[in-house]
């Protein structure tokens, strides 16, 4: 009960803090839609489908899981900037929970992120995009974990280098093939047979093809739950070894 009251004493506080500057939400999502309305009307020639639902049905998918990934992996600068003004410092005379610190901070990028989701899709619908509310959030719940992990990786990278030139090179080395080998502006069956075979490799491409399947109304296909699966598994993975991380600086 202590973990569950301290991490929404700190999710509380960081939502105030984000609700004060709301204009991030917009921000993050700014690149997203432009993507949506400038790159993805290209896509029905290039993927030979016949309708615009069925190119937005696989790139609104794609787009959803790069803003979890990228949200999520630079969170951390904010963080560097609170120890820079002390604030985690501080934190060390609190008898507040050490894994709450992170969590409530990861749980408020996730609710960030959800915002941002929802007015993209809300924008796909203009474009005839056609999805079933209940697989809808299911993909969201994909989302979340999503979210929860990268910025989980974020912050213990941040606390590990505390240095915003190391952060940025470190977190952009991590993207690129992430979103290469994910399949997220394309889906990887035009992709030859050893750069698939890579892909296999790439947890992501499991998330990005899950969510497709979900947008599809395929809810029985094993991309789904495996990619909740091995989702869920890295959360949890990458929560633990940034909790560690906390402990250690507020110790």
């Amino acid at each position: 009960m202590k973990l569950l009251h301290d991490t929404s004493l700190i999710f509380q506080r960081q939502m105030q803090l984000l609700l004060r500057n709301p204009i991030w939400i917009l921000v993050g999502v700014f690149q997203p839609v432009m993507y949506l309305l400038l790159f993805a009307p290209l896509l029905k020639p290039a993927l030979n489908v016949p309708t615009n639902a069925e190119a937005y049905e696989i790139f609104v998918p794609g787009l959803l899981v790069l803003l979890a990934i990228f949200g999520g992996l630079f969170q951390g600068f904010g963080l560097i900037a609170e120890l820079r003004a002390g604030v985690i410092e501080r934190s060390r005379v609190t008898p507040v929970s050490r894994f709450a610190l992170l969590l409530g901070r990861s749980l408020r990028d996730t609710v960030s992120l959800l915002a941002q989701a929802v007015i993209i899709t809300l924008l796909a619908l203009v474009f005839d995009l056609r999805v079933f509310i209940g697989y809808l959030l299911l993909a969201y719940l994909m989302l979340a974990l999503i979210s929860l992990m990268t910025s989980a990786v974020s912050y213990g990278v941040a606390l590990a280098v505390k240095s915003e030139d190391v952060l940025a090179p470190v977190m952009n080395t991590v993207a690129q093939p992430v979103l290469l080998l994910s399949g997220i502006l394309l889906p990887l069956t035009f992709a030859p047979g050893w750069l698939q075979g890579i892909a296999d490799w790439n947890p992501f491409s499991w998330a990005v093809n899950g969510v497709r399947a979900l947008f599809r109304g395929d809810l029985g296909n094993s991309d789904v739950w495996q990619g909740l699966t091995i989702m869920a598994v890295l959360a949890v993975l990458a929560l633990t070894w940034a909790a560690r991380l906390f402990a250690r600086s507020v110790r």
